[in-house]
């Protein structure tokens, strides 16, 4: 049976909250190995992080994973949130650098994850499994593919135990990526990162910011479907489960699916899966 986990951020209205509640009931049937909740760089969500790890673990009785980023923060900041995580009994954290937030001046503290993932350790040891993030197809500042290789295994030899990625649509991105990784010498866990696809034109704002390439066909074949959302919904869910089962098939160690707070993109293609 494959492992999943999922990705929520953290609601920050009435309605948000509804909205997550219940996608987090329908995804619970799946027994994910974990839930994370993302982090706005800069304290944006400095309570609302804590705040929805602590429901996700008291009220779902679910591993409520925290996204933690070194942007805009300084060490004592980081500090005490990881004694409130620890509090909380958590034992794992996805590390990121983030982004600076426009209009945000200083870069904080720590300026890179290997900087976070060395500082979480000599804080707390081996206390928390700690996951970073991995770009397939390239972190979008990197100055070139080489040099963000040698950024990913920095993270890793700071003491990291797996990696998520970024969401890709071509497998073969992701399959390259680890065989690259592992001449390097890194053995660690390499988690796919999963978009399902609910809104084409929101999705396609999203990877030009932050690199993920769409293939040209895919886009294609969406535009072709004009305005009929059903048939549209129908092929994205087909095309993210058909690299899912690929990337099943070829052994992968759990598939970490980035929901946006929505389940039915995910069901249908969890559904497709069996």
């Amino acid at each position: 049976m494959p492992k999943f986990s999922f990705e929520f951020y953290p609601p920050k209205t009435d309605e948000q909250r509804t909205q997550l509640d219940r996608t987090v009931r329908k995804l619970k049937a799946y027994s994910p190995e974990f839930v994370s909740v993302t982090f706005g760089a800069g304290g944006s969500t400095l309570s609302y992080t804590p705040e929805t790890v602590r429901e996700l673990r008291q009220k779902h009785k679910l591993n409520g994973v925290p996204h933690l980023s070194c942007m805009g923060g300084t060490r004592e900041e980081i500090r005490e949130l990881l004694s409130l995580y620890k509090a909380l009994g958590c034992t794992r954290l996805v590390a990121l650098r983030g982004d600076l937030p426009s209009g945000m001046a200083r870069m904080g503290d720590l300026r890179y994850a290997s900087d976070l993932v060395r500082f979480i350790r000599e804080e707390h040891g081996d206390h928390f499994r700690i996951e970073v993030g991995a770009y397939p197809e390239m972190h979008p500042q990197a100055d070139d593919a080489l040099v963000d290789l040698q950024h990913f295994k920095a993270k890793m030899d700071a003491g990291a135990d797996s990696a998520i990625t970024q969401y890709f649509f071509n497998a073969d991105a992701y399959f390259r990526f680890v065989d690259d990784v592992r001449k390097l010498g890194v053995t660690a866990p390499i988690v796919p990162g999963i978009m399902p696809i609910s809104n084409f034109s929101q999705l396609k704002r999203f990877s030009d910011a932050c690199g993920a390439e769409i293939p040209r066909w895919i886009g294609k074949r969406m535009q072709a479907y004009g305005d009929d959302a059903d048939s549209i919904r129908e092929l994205a869910a087909d095309l993210v489960a058909g690299m899912c089962r690929r990337l099943l098939d070829a052994g992968v160690p759990e598939l970490h699916f980035y929901t946006l707070n929505l389940a039915r993109p995910t069901e249908a293609v969890l559904s497709r899966l069996g």
